[in-house]
């Protein structure tokens, strides 16, 4: 199964904190491919503080809740701390955006991430490594997915 994974924290050494995450869930499989890192400000919350976030696709034989469980132990790893707020700032945050194009929706993991069209710092990434991936619930591509986003906040290639 191709899983595509977003990276994102806007606390501590960003860039460490991401490289880090990466080659933790790498334990997953082979990568892929690999965005650039992006710079963005805070969606849906006030922050002095700016996101780094990164996309990578990873080839792995684990299911999806698997791929989960990694994630949020490598978010503990790396100083995660759940404060029961939906936006604020964090060290590290991975979601799962895609699996192959699996539609999964049980109480514990929604697939494709259910908000991810609405978020300029998921989809201009996205659009850089896959943009004719076509989301199979919206049934459009990354590519208009992107021209179609009511977000206005900047995404910007740092590295």
């Amino acid at each position: 199964m191709l899983v595509t994974l977003i990276f994102g924290g806007n606390q501590g050494d960003r860039k460490a904190l991401i490289d880090e995450a990466v080659k933790e869930m790498s334990k997953l499989g082979k990568i892929e491919t690999r965005s650039s890192l992006y710079e963005t400000a805070p969606w849906g919350f006030e922050s002095e503080n700016t996101f780094y976030n990164q996309i990578v696709t990873y080839n792995t034989e684990l299911s999806p809740e698997e791929v989960l469980d990694k994630c949020q132990q490598t978010e503990q790893k790396l100083g995660r701390v759940r404060a029961g707020v939906q936006f604020c700032s964090r060290t590290m945050d991975i979601d799962i955006l895609f699996c192959d194009s699996r539609i999964i929706d049980t109480p514990r993991l929604t697939v494709p991430h259910p908000r991810m069209a609405q978020r300029n710092f998921v989809l201009c990434p996205l659009n850089e490594i896959m943009p004719d991936f076509m989301h199979p619930v919206l049934r459009k591509k990354i590519s208009e997915l992107l021209q179609e986003s009511p977000d206005t906040l900047k995404a910007e290639i740092i590295l």
